[in-house]
């Protein structure tokens, strides 16, 4: 009699398991057939004049209606793709549940940026390419990025300044070199742990790349002193002007009590092509263009020292740097603003929509060409370049087909300014004063898998390490570097027990 009970038990239980998953079938079917949400956007013609920002947010309807795609996968792979680990289908189910305010303080448990990453990281191919709509259903997948932004947004527009939990404070001081995305991002996880944390900062302004490197129509400036702030709330101390390594020694910095150091001095030092004319007037890096208009001032005419641009401007690359010099230089008047690259618009490493809307403001792009030589005028005032053009070869080591010069096919055309946006490298100075560390051929620091360098201790992330990526590489790195000096610095205490 029992084991015909226990049968009878079992298949009902089998039952009720089937008709669950059943039910969790036509759940997610129906989920599979909303569309994905279309992020507004301003008027081209406006925007292309002012620094207007150019995505307009979701408004609330909007994101719970794409909350609703999010299929909450047995595995979400969603998380994998995420170099800070954000727990993306959780802040979704809040936000799907009406709790925006909960989604918000789930996205500060791994995030201490969310309200810049929903701008400026690339999640097309990160986070949403691990979607299971696009893994499995050959689909768009869910727009986390535009659901971060707008939980980012929310809270903040509601006075709900989000601060995650914070251990007791233990004393135990900890220094940041840089104040970037690396920088603030090691900040915040080490202040969750109890640390006196103090940022030091070699520029007048916090938030490095992200506030000289980065345009207000895509990244406000109000957005990243909000986040700054609330890192500030959680404990930590910034100190501005400070150039570690001119200013004072990492060496000084121990005397001062700080027994631990996280390198995020960024990659500030520009690279250039060493062709004929390069240093005439008229021509210059890309970082030295943005940081005057972004943070200068320099887009004012009015301004004592302005950016001078022209009527016509070419800039030379075709990364997320490129794209927002080129949209810089139109903002500021430019009848041709010209991207060239050296390859196609399909091999540009520059973020889809960023190209989009680059178009749609009337930006030219000269594809498989690149700049040979520079002409000036009597006072060495760039005016004309030489161009060669190009054809696609055989994949480089990067795996992309590789620019092959066709011989005889140069032509010049007219330009009054010229940026030169291909690629940057470490600034040497932190290096330079330490020659005790280990560097790479190309100036960047080694570290090993807890980001700690050869010097123990002392630890580093983002650009510095990298040579140059994105925003949310560099704060993976720093979440990574927070966890190794925790270790490093526990380790230490006890072993003095």
């Amino acid at each position: 009699m029992e084991e015909e009970l226990n049968e009878e038990y079992y298949k009902a239980e089998r039952k009720t398991e089937w008709r669950d998953k059943l039910r969790k079938e036509i759940k997610a079917k129906e989920r599979t057939d909303i569309s994905r949400v279309r992020m507004p956007e301003a008027d081209p013609n406006v925007r292309n004049k002012s620094n207007l920002e150019v995505n307009k947010g979701l408004t609330l309807e909007m994101a719970l209606s794409e909350s609703h795609r999010c299929l909450d996968c047995a595995v979400p792979t969603c998380i994998v793709g995420c170099p800070v680990g954000t727990n993306i289908p959780k802040f979704i189910k809040y936000l799907e549940a009406g709790d925006v305010l909960g989604a918000a303080e789930v996205l500060k448990e791994n995030n201490s940026l969310p309200a810049i990453c929903g701008r400026v990281c690339p999640q097309e191919i990160q986070c949403e390419a691990q979607c299971f709509y696009v893994k499995k259903l050959s689909k768009e997948g869910a727009a986390i990025g535009y659901l971060e932004r707008f939980v980012a947004d929310y809270a903040r527009e509601h006075g709900e300044a989000t601060i995650p939990a914070l251990a007791e404070p233990n004393g135990i001081k900890m220094a940041v070199i840089g104040s970037g995305p690396a920088g603030l991002t090691v900040a915040g996880e080490l202040a969750k742990f109890g640390y006196d944390v103090t940022v030091f900062e070699a520029l007048h302004d916090l938030g490095g790349v992200l506030k000289y490197g980065i345009p207000e129509f895509r990244l406000p400036k109000s957005i990243v002193d909000y986040e700054i702030n609330t890192i500030k709330n959680m404990g930590v101390k910034f100190i501005t002007n400070f150039i570690v390594g001119k200013t004072a020694s990492i060496a000084d910095l121990k005397e001062e009590g700080y027994v631990a150091f996280f390198i995020a001095s960024g990659a500030g030092l520009p690279n250039f092509m060493n062709i004929p004319g390069e240093n005439y007037s008229g021509i210059q890096s890309a970082n030295e263009f943005l940081t005057r208009v972004n943070l200068m001032g320099g887009g004012n005419k009015d301004f004592d020292t302005p950016v001078h641009t022209g009527k016509n401007v070419v800039i030379i690359g075709g990364g997320n740097t490129a794209m927002d010099s080129v949209r810089t230089a139109k903002r500021m008047g430019a009848e041709r603003a010209i991207i060239m690259y050296r390859r196609t618009m399909e091999e540009m490493p520059a973020r889809a929509e960023e190209i989009k809307h680059a178009i749609e403001e009337g930006i030219e792009f000269i594809n498989l060409a690149s700049p040979i030589e520079y002409f000036a005028d009597e006072r060495g005032k760039v005016n004309k370049m030489r161009v060669q053009k190009m054809e696609l070869g055989e994949p480089d080591a990067s795996g992309r087909r590789r620019p092959v010069v066709i011989e005889g096919s140069e032509y010049d055309i007219d330009v009054d300014s010229v940026v030169i946006a291909v690629g940057v490298s470490p600034n040497p100075i932190v290096q330079q004063s330490m020659p005790e560390l280990e560097i790479t051929k190309w100036n960047t620091i080694k570290v090993d898998g807890n980001m700690m360098t050869s010097i123990p201790g002392l630890f580093a992330g983002g650009d510095i390490v990298r040579g140059g990526a994105t925003v949310i590489l560099a704060m993976g790195d720093g979440r990574k570097a927070a966890s190794g000096m925790h270790s490093y610095v526990q380790a230490d205490v006890f072993a003095n027990i």
